[in-house]
């Protein structure tokens, strides 16, 4: 399979001089899902804006199936693109039936297919709709929501599905959950994803690849399974961070372990 998305040499400096982007060249497969980590700043939101131009890059070329996107229909972009954020940005006075079939009142389709439509993909993301259709936004939870955002960002079959921290304001269980749903979807409709997440169990679970940024820089590119044996310094950095409470944790039974066996004499 050939690259969905490529960023050839891709730069972004504010209109201040901050460099976010630093000459970034890299291929996302089709079909596949890369997920993006680095700390706050890094610039993984920046480079996922450049794909459907809500930023344009001061450098380099962005191209989506081949083609610059600084040269395609901004509309028409967009449309061929899913957009998940954490706030899931539902508007609040529409029904969730209409919220997720918004792509597709835009594109004139009757309320009929609408209708249609929306029930099939609230149905895949595990919403039934005689419960939740009629519903407003303010009527769900955190992570009905999310489904609900993700259905919208399905709507129109976009091929690609850019994802920026989408889950990461939902509790621990519940953010499993959309985990598991999210890569049952994926698996079954062979988007290409690129997903901005903090969370290094989240790009395990998730990604195909892993991308790590640092201050602008692309610093690794790789599969889980190397991303978690590199000794490169960041990398391992990373990891260790991630890894601080189950080593604490792991430290706390060996201690009690020791204490036990020696009647708890200090």
């Amino acid at each position: 399979m050939g690259a969905a998305i490529e960023f050839r040499n891709v730069s972004f400096k504010t209109p201040q001089g901050r460099l976010l982007l630093d000459g970034i060249s890299l291929a996302l497969e089709e079909g596949t899902t890369t997920a993006i980590l680095g700390r706050s700043g890094s610039g993984k939101t920046t480079l996922l804006r450049t794909v459907n131009r809500m930023l344009e890059p001061t450098d380099g070329q962005v191209l989506v199936d081949g083609h610059d996107v600084a040269t395609a229909d901004l509309i028409a972009l967009r449309r061929g693109m899913g957009y998940v954020i954490q706030e899931t940005g539902l508007f609040p006075h529409f029904t969730v039936e209409r919220n997720v079939g918004l792509v597709l009142e835009a594109q004139g389709l009757p309320r009929e297919e609408r209708r249609r439509r929306s029930e099939l993909l609230l149905a895949a993301v595990g919403l039934d709709t005689a419960t939740f259709a009629s519903r407003y936004p303010n009527q769900l939870s955190g992570g009905q929501r999310q489904r609900v955002g993700l259905a919208r960002a399905l709507a129109a079959e976009p091929g690609i599905l850019l994802m920026d921290e989408p889950f990461g304001a939902l509790d621990p269980l519940t953010r499993a959950e959309m985990q598991d749903m999210l890569r049952g979807l994926m698996s079954r409709l062979k988007k290409t994803v690129l997903l901005v997440t903090h969370d290094l169990d989240e790009a395990l679970y998730l990604g195909d690849r892993i991308v790590l940024l640092s201050e602008g820089k692309l610093i690794a590119s790789l599969t889980p399974e190397e991303f978690m044996q590199s000794q490169q310094a960041e990398i391992v950095a990373y990891v260790r961070a991630f890894h601080r409470g189950e080593r604490n944790a792991q430290g706390e039974h060996k201690g009690q372990d020791e204490r036990a066996a020696t009647g708890g004499a200090a």
